[in-house]
């Protein structure tokens, strides 16, 4: 009898999305960097530069939606070291209690993000959508580079250090305490910590587009990578498997904030595989690394080297309570616990 494969909520599995992407894409000579499991935009050769084009949905929060698409989207464009300039945005409402104020807000948040970051929304589509539950942004982010200062997740090297910006899981956190508050109160938590905790989202913020900027400037520099669904962890798998490497991390260096520490305890995640926007993984040259660390410092944004770039034939794995261990992956975020 054969058994339906079913896929959980989340990401697709990486080696299930790599046949798919080998099978079904195809070569164009202006592609500079096309679909790959790592790589969170598509790279085109427009003569004198690069244009560097990102689409990511919104699907676990509903409060402030807009405010995450432009910046998860923004996101991923600074990474190659490009300059957000130019958003479309898809919106789908559910068909019940969809209100003239609650698409205004949308449309509001997208606006003030956009404006924050210096980018400008040019175009998209809004409907109201049958069996949907809650709203969905879908966002399309176009920018710019020059051709010497493109960077994609397949350049991290051998040697190199891992350094991890801010910490973890910022957009969990946020999301967390906005989705969840009302339970978190019968839960005993006070006023003060829910409000810290739901001002993750703009402190520390789940924006890493000035970091990523900080970052492109800095020699040694080979890759970054933010990591998002699937948190620290997957991005991580991600990062190295664009690369071709393997990667040590050491858990202990990874900067856990307190808040979103605690929230993953009381809901039984591990803050490693919990959704991460806010963060960024930097991969730099090891003379670089402590360089690149203080001049996060004399930024005032905490950095911190986690692990390190290895040949493939060490595999992807952690250091744990003085234990080498495999890094887990975790295709299906450890929010959804709360979904």
């Amino acid at each position: 009898m054969t058994v339906e494969r079913i896929f959980p909520t989340g990401k697709l599995p990486l080696e299930f999305l790599q046949a798919l992407l080998a099978r079904y894409t195809r070569h164009d000579p202006r592609l500079v960097t096309g679909p790959a499991v790592g790589e969170d935009v598509a790279v085109i050769d427009m003569g004198d530069r690069y244009m560097v084009v990102k689409t990511d949905p919104i699907t676990f929060a509903t409060d402030q939606i807009g405010w995450y698409a432009v910046h998860v989207n923004a996101n991923d464009v600074a990474t190659s070291g490009a300059r957000p300039l130019w958003m479309l945005n898809t919106l789908l409402l559910p068909g019940k209690g969809t209100t003239p104020e609650l698409v205004e807000g949308i449309f509001q948040q997208l606006y003030d993000a956009a404006q924050g970051l210096g980018i400008v929304l040019v175009g998209g589509h809004t409907e109201v959508t049958w069996g949907l539950e809650r709203p969905i942004v879908v966002g399309c982010l176009i920018g710019e580079v020059a051709k010497g200062r493109l960077l994609t997740s397949a350049g991290a090297q051998v040697g190199d250090k891992v350094v991890l910006v801010k910490g973890i899981p910022i957009e969990a956190t946020a999301i967390i305490a906005r989705e969840k508050g009302a339970e978190l109160r019968r839960r005993g938590y006070d006023e003060a910590f829910l409000a810290r905790a739901q001002s993750y989202l703009h402190d520390p913020g789940i924006s890493v587009v000035a970091a990523a900027q900080l970052a492109a400037g800095h020699p040694g520099v080979h890759a970054m990578h933010d990591p998002t669904e699937g948190g620290l962890a997957t991005g991580l798998h991600e990062l190295a498997l664009a690369a071709g490497t393997g990667l040590r991390l050491d858990a202990a260096a990874v900067t856990v904030l307190p808040e979103g520490a605690r929230l993953c305890a009381e809901f039984e995640m591990d803050p490693l595989g919990a959704i991460a926007s806010g963060a960024l993984i930097v991969s730099v040259a090891p003379e670089e690394a402590e360089g690149l660390v203080a001049a996060y410092a004399k930024a005032g944004t905490p950095a911190t080297i986690v692990g390190e770039i290895l040949p493939p034939a060490k595999g992807i794995t952690m250091v744990r309570d003085g234990r080498l261990v495999p890094l887990p992956r975790y295709d299906t975020d450890e929010i959804t616990r709360i979904f």
